[in-house]
């Protein structure tokens, strides 16, 4: 039966017709995983081109930012500093511009090693560092300000294995910008170098500063004198930059242009105008460090006042220091002992005890006092300097012969309270406001703790002390017509644009009246008379032509071992009014356990002499129209 047959033969078997569909079904899952893939890689695509435009479209400004912060790094542009000159406007310091060049050496050798592989011809690093060494040598020379500038102590600093190092300091801006400009990898930093002209004249008032480049922000600061207690003013507002720095280096700002902008300008400090005269100051420092030296003494101090402004003209110690070199010196070379040490002063505080009894009415200049060789005061006896027997003495003469016997005699009539009242309207006790760094206020026992002796020493001048200054402004006092005017030292403010602000005057004291001033005056000139048996005790200050008021002192010490005044150890000092007709000038003078025997170091009065004879020249002052009369001071 061949239909059959053919039909059977012509089927496919079973098991062969069952493998057909799984075939197909493997080739579907593939075309899936293809297409799946497709659409994966798609994705990626698209999102990776989402956040491209995103970063550079959308958070382009931040990201930018950001870097920039990273790299960017703001500083303080120094402000220039103010200047001090004295009253004529001469310069006793100021600052100058100058340059510090530095190096990147690990960034600089990185860079030029990039460049090398680009270019060959351009040499090695070695070879720029010896062209950059030897174009120093040629700018600077070989040294400057004492550092190595030499080629070979210039290409061993720029060899370095280190990511910073400063190659000069204080380098003149013109010669740095030579520099900067040829070579750009080598940076310049700004610096103020300060300036003494003056080298070590008053340098007790003005003190020192110099550039802190370890402080921040890096400037010049003031660390002695008028230099730190006016350095606020004088330092000025400092300006705002920003520039690119090497992060993880301390900050060190990459050389190179376009690396800095100015966000703010500097602000320069004001300048100071003091009341002093430069060459007085000159002729006062050369004198007092000159007698000093002669008269053995430890320290010397001597006080030039304005005897109607109170303006400290001159102010002067016998030990100074250079400010440019001011680490050298010792503590005691910085301090001002004019108005930092004090002392007992001795027989120049009788002023007080003469100008009260002359104001009270107690006594006249002509008055007559029987004066013991001692007194008895408390529990103590007090001798006058030199044995005598008992003897008349005129008021004027208690005083031009330093009588201390006769003093107190007086005192014991002016009674404590109100001797103690007129040492307050001296000054006394307190400072006396002069701007001067470093013033100590002195000490007068506070009137509850007097005891019996208290004023046994008090109007003989031991038992109190004072400093330099406040001795010579009491004698100011008496100069201006009983008016005291606390001394000062800064008399004008300056700006940058040469603006000048006067600075406020002191509050005045009444002491005295006019009449009972220019009593005392008269009375004090015959401490400089010189007449046979009538001489004061300080002839030596007298001026020939010029009327001479004034007062020496000498003023026993501690001896430590005794716990009690010193036989040998003295405080020698004198204080005068020059001319005493028509004052002009109050000189202070102080010297410290002189011990070189003769009349150097038994009195201040030659020295007073040599300086009111400078000032007589210097400010070309009128003789007097008449000599101090010879008065009658032992009958």
């Amino acid at each position: 039966m061949p239909g059959p047959s053919r039909g059977r033969t012509a089927r496919r078997p079973l098991s062969v017709r069952g493998t057909a569909p799984a075939k197909r079904k493997r080739g579907g899952n593939s075309r899936v995983r293809l297409a799946v893939g497709r659409l994966l890689l798609v994705a990626a695509l698209v999102m990776a081109g989402v956040k491209l435009v995103q970063v550079q479209g959308f958070q382009a400004e931040a990201l930018s930012a950001q870097a920039e912060k990273q790299r960017a790094t703001f500083i303080d542009i120094p402000a220039a500093r103010g200047s001090i000159t004295d009253r004529n406007g001469n310069q006793l310091a100021f600052s100058v511009e100058a340059r510090a060049l530095y190096a990147v050496p690990q960034l600089t050798r990185e860079k030029w090693a990039k460049a090398l592989e680009a270019d060959p011809s351009i040499g090695s690093y070695e070879d720029w560092a010896r062209g950059v060494a030897r174009f120093i040598q040629d700018t600077l020379g070989t040294e400057v300000a004492g550092q190595r500038t030499d080629e070979q102590t210039m290409y061993a600093q720029l060899t370095k294995d280190t990511t910073y190092v400063e190659l000069v300091d204080n380098v003149d801006p013109g010669k740095a910008a030579a520099i900067t400009e040829k070579y750009g990898d080598i940076g310049s930093e700004y610096r103020a170098v300060r300036v003494y002209p003056n080298g070590e004249l008053a340098s007790n008032i003005v003190g020192a500063a110099n550039w802190r480049k370890d402080q921040q922000p890096p400037a010049t600061h003031g660390l002695l004198g008028l230099e730190n207690s006016q350095d606020n003013l004088l330092a000025g507002r400092n300006g705002r930059r920003v520039v690119d720095t090497m992060q993880g280096n301390n900050n060190v700002v990459i050389p190179g242009p376009g690396r800095s902008r100015e966000l703010a300008a500097a602000t320069p400090g004001r300048s100071l105008e003091l009341t002093l005269d430069v060459d007085t100051q000159y002729a006062l420092q050369r004198m007092v460090t000159d007698y000093t030296a002669k008269s053995g003494a430890k320290t010397g101090s001597a006080v030039v006042l304005d005897s109607r402004t109170g303006e400290i003209i001159a102010m002067a110690n016998d030990k100074t220091f250079d400010p440019v070199n001011f680490g050298r010196a010792t503590e005691e070379q910085h301090r001002n002992a004019a108005v930092s040490a004090v002392f007992e002063p001795g027989s120049v505080n009788k002023i007080v005890t003469a100008a009260t009894a002359i104001e009270d009415g107690v006594f006249q200049p002509d008055s007559v006092l029987t004066v013991e060789p001692t007194i008895k005061i408390a529990d103590r006896v007090v001798k006058d300097a030199t044995w005598h027997p008992v003897q008349d003495m005129t008021f004027t003469g208690v005083f031009a012969k330093s009588s201390n016997v006769g003093t107190l005699m007086t005192a014991q009539k002016i009674g404590e309270d109100r001797y103690a009242d007129m040492l307050a309207k001296f000054g006394l006790g307190k400072r006396t406001q002069s701007g001067l760094p470093g013033e100590e206020p002195g000490s007068v026992p506070a009137r509850n703790q007097w005891s019996g002796s208290t004023f046994g020493n008090l109007p003989i001048g031991q038992g109190l002390n004072m400093t330099l200054l406040q001795m010579t402004g009491m004698y100011q006092a008496i100069a201006n017509d009983g008016v005291r005017v606390p001394p000062r030292v800064i008399r004008a403010e300056v700006d940058a644009n040469g603006a000048r602000k006067e600075m406020p005057r002191p509050e005045k004291t009444r002491v005295v009246s006019p009449q009972t001033a220019k009593t005392v005056r008269d009375m004090f000139r015959a401490v400089v008379q010189k007449s046979p048996g009538q001489t004061g005790t300080g002839p030596s200050a007298a001026l020939p032509g010029y009327q001479v008021s004034g007062k020496t002192g000498t003023a026993q010490q501690i001896d430590k071992n005794c716990a009690c005044y010193s036989e040998t150890v003295y405080w020698i000092t004198f204080a005068g009014i020059f001319p005493a007709d028509d004052p002009r000038y109050v000189v202070g003078i102080m010297l410290d356990a002189p011990t070189g025997g003769g009349e150097f170091s038994a009195s201040a009065a030659p020295l007073f002499h040599d300086i009111a004879s400078y000032l007589a020249q210097r400010y070309r002052i009128p003789m007097s129209a008449e000599q101090s009369p010879v008065v009658p001071l032992v009958l």
